[in-house]
């Protein structure tokens, strides 16, 4: 309301309703765009009512009156600037604005402030969109925007609320009473004068400070002062680092080497371990061979697991040296990564920082316990592991296997397969024919567990005599028959006799069946036992057999001696040959 005093004489009335008329044409009150003082009527719950002497009163929102802190401390009866925005609006009421009002009173003040080239300072009050809200000198709002507020790009604006720097202001427009700041700028040119002032004193070998600026997969680029370096991963611990987060975030300080540097490109290259005493200059001492460490396992691959012995120091445990007894197809099918085991040092190379290591070294060797237990010439018995073709693999003592070549698995058998005569989980019996040391390797044999019947295998077992026979093993060609301990012969399928079960079908045979046979032939070359189940039928193959080899050896007198050994089967076909040479000498 107007504050004027009016006389109320007679005619009063008249002259203050002219004079208020008159002010209100003639613009006491102020005109629009132009600054007057007003004062505070009332404080809304989003409005303040200000009067500036018109016949209407302005009103200007609450947010106008908040400070750089959000708070707002305006209250009734206080004197403050407007600035008229129009004189009336459709509710009779001055629009007035102390935002503009404020701008243009300290706008001179910032104009003549860019146009020097000087900084002004202002505190950020409230994330706007596209940036944020600053207030300067005046309480006047200025614009930041988001990529004037620092050299990197900030996703968290929130933060900066409440916080005052120096901006420099880039654009302003004082008709529309716009101003626009950059607190870049001022880094920017900081930031070049500090690279300067670096790059006069930076160089290779030396130890310098920064702070962690950006972190990747491969490693952190680090401010050194306007300049950034990059820590790689491989140089930031003498350790196994994953990824650059688990040492590292950024802002953190760090002291670092400078490995390289390039002035023409000004790039650096930076390392952290290299501040530290590297651990592989006492592994040797720390690490000899046949000592018991501890360590965690670091990662596994198909040829073994990489164990931490102490930050910066691993070794590896080779799949070959995990275990005495199983044969690991996998570091995984054992380790794991993460886990905390206990090994053997076997080997040290600190030039070429590697360590071997041991896992079954930690549990005694079963070959050493082998060789204490056992020599050649002594029986064991174990079950079939594995079957070639070149012979049988028996078990012997945990993590200890010897072979039976097949050549040693029966006197009088031939064996070509030795699956014919054994399978896979049979127990057996062997004796022990040699022990190879160096290549931890045992030779066993079958056959040697009885003594090699053919010195007497003529007179034991001659062309026609009938025995008892055992089916050990059934093949293709026939079956094998155990005749008794240590002598097998061969049945061919031809000389086999059908038989027939209850339901009158050919029953085949199986092993474990006894039956009677016929000694059909008797092969000294080859070594091997032939029989016929057609008894009275193997004469004549036996017959056979002894035309044959008469066609090759010359026949002695009936009258003479049977032989009953090798030798003397030498000295039968040899005996002719000798007399004829004694004559002739």
């Amino acid at each position: 309301m107007a504050t004027e005093t009016v006389s109320t004489e007679a005619g009063g009335m008249d002259s203050f309703a002219a004079l208020f008329e008159a002010s209100i044409s003639g613009g006491e009150f102020g005109k629009e765009g132009e600054i007057v003082q007003g004062t505070v009527v009332a404080v809304q719950r989003d409005n303040v009512i200000i009067d500036i002497g018109g016949k209407s009163e302005g009103m200007i929102a609450l947010s106008e009156f908040a400070g750089a802190d959000g708070t707002v401390s305006v209250k009734a009866g206080d004197r403050i600037d407007v600035y008229i925005e129009s004189r009336e609006n459709d509710d009779g009421l001055v629009t007035l604005s102390k935002e503009k009002a404020d701008k243009m009173k300290v706008w001179d003040e910032i104009s003549g402030a860019c146009e020097r080239d000087e900084l002004i300072e202002g505190t950020i009050s409230q994330r706007v969109k596209g940036g944020l809200s600053v207030t300067i000198k005046g309480g006047v709002k200025a614009f930041l925007p988001g990529s004037q507020v620092d050299l990197r790009p900030i996703r968290n604006l929130d933060k900066l609320i409440g916080q005052t720097y120096q901006f420099k202001v880039i654009k302003f427009n004082k008709k529309r009473g716009n101003i626009v700041l950059s607190r870049r700028v001022l880094l920017e040119k900081e930031r070049d004068e500090q690279k300067t002032k670096t790059l006069e004193t930076l160089e290779e070998g030396k130890v310098v400070r920064g702070v962690i600026k950006n972190i990747t997969e491969y490693g952190a680029f680090v401010d050194l002062g306007g300049i950034d370096g990059l820590l790689h991963i491989t140089d930031m611990s003498w350790g196994r680092v994953n990824h650059p987060e688990e040492l590292f975030k950024v802002g953190d300080e760090v002291t670092v080497k400078v490995l390289k540097y390039n002035p023409e490109t000004e790039r650096v290259s930076l390392g952290l371990k290299q501040t530290q005493e590297d651990p592989w200059s006492h592994a040797e001492e720390a690490f000899p061979p046949g000592k018991k460490v501890h360590g965690k396992v670091m990662s596994i691959t198909d040829y073994g697991a990489f164990v931490e012995l102490e930050p910066g120091v691993e070794g590896l445990i080779h799949v070959s040296e995990m275990s005495w007894t199983k044969k690991v197809k996998h570091p995984s099918k054992l380790l794991e990564v993460g886990q905390e085991i206990d090994c053997q040092v076997l080997e040290v190379d600190a030039k070429a920082k590697r360590i071997s290591l041991g896992l079954k070294q930690l549990e005694p060797d079963p070959w050493t316990l082998f060789t204490e237990k056992y020599s050649p010439g002594d029986k064991i018995g174990g079950k079939v592991r594995s079957i070639t073709d070149y012979g049988v693999f028996i078990g012997i003592e945990e993590g200890v296997d010897g072979m039976v070549h097949k050549s040693d698995l029966s006197w009088t058998a031939k064996v070509n397969n030795p699956a014919d005569l054994h399978h896979k989980g049979d127990d057996v019996e062997a004796i022990i024919l040699s022990i190879n040391h160096d290549e931890k390797k045992v030779s066993l044999g079958i056959k040697q567990l009885w003594d090699d019947p053919w010195p007497t295998i003529f007179s034991e077992f001659p062309p026609g005599k009938v025995v008892d026979t055992k089916v050990v093993s059934v093949v293709d060609y026939g079956v094998f028959v155990r005749i008794r301990e240590g002598v097998e012969g061969l049945v061919p399928t031809n000389e086999l006799v059908e038989r027939k079960g209850e339901d009158g079908e050919v029953k085949p045979y199986e092993i474990g069946d006894a039956f009677q046979a016929e000694i059909a032939n008797v092969d000294s070359q080859d070594r091997r036992l032939t029989l016929s189940m057609r008894i009275g039928e193997g004469v004549a193959l036996a017959q056979k057999s002894e035309k044959q080899r008469a066609s090759v050896t010359p026949k002695k007198s009936d009258e003479g001696p049977r032989a009953t050994s090798i030798g003397e089967l030498i000295k039968q076909k040899l005996g002719d040959k000798l007399v004829k040479k004694d004559d002739e000498g």
